[in-house]
């Protein structure tokens, strides 16, 4: 066990973190493999060739505020995702890749060509046996103090904005019926009416409700859009718009009144919403849906451990045909294909085709597909899922093909 340094805030905290464990009300689900374990295990017995080393792999590093295990991975690999092989290079150090803390010094140590990942005390002592920690006091859980895999603030937008739906399940989601004083156009701070229910025997649709249990913040989309596979034109899902939030005021109800004859009947009362956040103006037709309960994610980049490929769909937003680094897009290959959240893959970019002017019969020929960048999956459905373009070193394009990055 090394020397670590870090503003631990006590030897029990200090300890969780060295044997891997969580501390705090809200723990985070940390996933770790059997491959990755097994990987990380013989990297710890042999360590790794130094021609696996990034050209530029610092001798020594200190982890700081907003670094993540990608980008550290990346100081040290030529690879970012390979960090089982990080993981293993200090297997007895870090006992939970996932728990790293600011504070702590990484260093590289390489002998008889090969490399291993050691700490010692941040101050550039030599490491030793002995664990040395000085409590002092913070507000923060342990849970905020661990570095995450990737920047939260990049993915988390699009887990509360993109979603694929079903065209059915959506046709028949709460929608927008009216507004205050005949508005059109709606936005935050605005008072608007709302149904769930639906006149037919459709028994799928429900009146929204303030009743203990029933969800009362929604999020607001519009025109689910057909996601179609690049090749075959299939349909494989719909997008929904996505343009604000809705926070359910009063449930919608039933209430007599005397009908033109003077016989009573029911009318309906929509229920009352209250616009707190909008993306875009909203209107009425636009979709409520339920806001499902937030979870603490935290991302494994990992190989696939068997051969996927695929097509971009779409870039996420409206009227985008290209995407950059740190922009989502919609791949054509989802849970049943394999594909898992956390997934990286190898961005290709599709070869031209043209005719060979060299060639007197100017037959045909497509160029390879070159290696663009790097993306990783990080929200996946039946057969389309969502990935964050990590790496890029040309615009990604609809069409363009991935593969495993190995």
């Amino acid at each position: 066990m090394q020397v670590i340094s870090g503003r631990l805030c006590s030897i029990s905290i200090a300890v969780a973190a060295l044997a891997g464990t969580s501390v705090g009300v809200q723990a985070q689900n940390f996933p770790i493999t059997p491959g990755q374990k097994a990987t990380a295990t013989q990297v710890a017995e042999a360590g790794i060739p130094l021609a696996d080393l990034a050209p530029n792999a610092p001798d020594s590093y200190v982890v700081k505020r907003g670094d993540t295990l990608w980008a550290i991975s990346g100081l040290f690999l030529k690879s970012a995702w390979r960090w089982p092989e990080l993981w293993g290079m200090n297997l007895q150090d870090i006992r939970n890749p996932h728990r790293i803390y600011p504070g702590q010094q990484l260093y590289l140590e390489k002998l008889n060509g090969r490399a291993r990942l050691r700490t010692r005390q941040a101050s550039g002592g030599v490491p030793t046996e002995t664990v040395r920690i000085s409590p002092r006091t913070r507000s923060e859980t342990l849970a905020d103090a661990s570095i995450p895999t990737l920047a939260a603030n990049v993915i988390e937008p699009f887990l509360s904005e993109a979603m694929i739906v079903d065209e059915a399940s959506f046709s028949v989601s709460p929608r927008i019926v009216a507004a205050q004083e005949g508005r059109v156009l709606l936005s935050r701070g605005d008072r608007a009416y709302a149904r769930g229910e639906y006149s037919g025997s459709d028994a799928s649709s429900t009146r929204l409700s303030t009743a203990k249990g029933s969800p009362l913040d929604f999020r607001v989309f519009r025109n689910a859009k057909p996601l179609k596979d690049p090749t075959t034109q299939q349909i494989l899902g719909y997008e929904a718009q996505y343009v604000g939030r809705a926070e359910l005021v009063r449930g919608e109800s039933m209430i007599d009144v005397e009908g033109k004859d003077g016989k009573p009947q029911l009318e309906t009362v929509p229920a009352t919403i209250d616009i707190v956040f909008a993306k875009e103006e909203m209107r009425v037709g636009d979709r409520l849906v339920a806001e499902p309960p937030r979870e603490l994610l935290n991302y494994v980049p990992r190989a696939p451990s068997s051969p996927i490929t695929g097509q971009i769909v779409s870039v996420y937003g409206n009227a985008v045909a290209i995407a950059a680094e740190n922009q989502v897009v919609v791949v054509n290959r989802g849970k049943l294909d394999g594909l898992e959240r956390g997934h990286v893959m190898a961005l290709l970019t599709d070869g031209q085709r043209l005719r060979d002017k060299t060639d007197s019969a100017r037959p045909p020929i497509k160029l390879p597909n070159e290696r663009n960048g790097l993306m990783m999956v990080f929200k996946t459905y039946d057969h389309l899922s969502y990935a964050l373009v990590l790496q890029v070193s040309d615009i990604v394009r609809v069409g363009d093909r991935f593969a495993n990055p190995n």
